[in-house]
């Protein structure tokens, strides 16, 4: 099979996996092609039928990065499945234009499931994009601001955990890695050119060029009302979305793992603890 014929084989597949109220458009009561029409696709990456048509019958030119790129967009494809586009086609990969920034609804509900436990979802640059009550407990109620843990962490609040060194490496790491993979994304840019301005720490971590892989890790925070809390720090990757899902929990039975319950049932003494 030919690279033409791969890549055509590839743009039906995935036509034919999606329906009209995946990307917005009714769906009708006579619908006799599987997924999308040929015509709906190229509405909706702006280009001519005719130029589509002959891209899934084996016939086209080689596409551009733009029309690869607007391909992608339309079938909601995955980094993984996006650079394997691009090598279908023949086309060197482009780096992606920004990380994503929203939540799958599967990981949103994992939040909603998990009241004992305190989690956040962070974005490729460190912006918190989605928590369950119990971070907001947690991790104070700016939640709602959407910060982001690396600029707390080098222009914020003095460090407040145990662990405060080894979370500044991984912070790098991950930036370092986004830098790779975003280099045209003005929001990184400018959360880069910040830190860089304001904190040597993070000037001088990144030039060592260190290299963390998300893991466990037990840390102390120190909370405002519930006092100094040791808890662990598990993360579970969503690699389709180059997201983290951060889970904060403590040992059973310990004076943190009570005051983890306290602070998830909106209680405010702790002095039974």
């Amino acid at each position: 099979m030919t690279g033409r014929q791969e890549l055509a084989r590839f743009l039906r597949g995935r036509r034919e996996l999606l329906v009209p109220a995946d990307v917005g458009l009714p769906g009708g009561v006579s619908r006799r092609t599987l997924g999308l029409r040929r015509e709906e696709v190229a509405e909706l990456a702006h280009m001519s039928v005719d130029y589509y048509a002959r891209l899934e019958q084996a016939r086209g030119p080689r596409p551009s990065p733009r029309i690869l790129d607007a391909l992608s967009g339309v079938f909601r494809l995955t980094p993984a499945e996006r650079t394997h586009l691009f090598r279908l086609a023949g086309t060197q990969v482009t780096p992606l234009a920004s990380p994503v920034r929203t939540v799958r609804p599967h990981v949103a509900a994992l939040l909603r499931r998990i009241p004992d436990t305190a989690a956040i979802v962070t974005d490729a640059t460190y912006d918190v994009i989605a928590w369950n009550p119990l971070a907001a407990a947690v991790f104070g109620g700016d939640l709602d601001t959407r910060p982001n843990m690396a600029r707390r962490r080098f222009l914020g609040r003095p460090a407040e955990s145990s662990s405060a060194e080894e979370f500044g490496a991984i912070v790098v790491s991950r930036l370092r890695r986004a830098a790779d993979r975003y280099p045209h994304d003005p929001g990184l840019a400018r959360l880069l050119a910040e830190l860089r301005a304001g904190s040597e720490e993070f000037r001088e971590i990144w030039a060592t060029g260190p290299v963390h892989a998300p893991g466990h890790r037990t840390k102390t925070l120190t909370h405002p009302e519930a006092g100094r809390l040791r808890v662990n720090c598990d993360v579970l990757t969503v690699p389709h979305d180059d997201q983290q899902v951060v889970f904060v929990t403590a040992d059973p039975g310990t004076p943190s793992a009570r005051a983890l319950r306290q602070l998830a049932a909106g209680e405010r003494d702790f002095s039974a603890r």
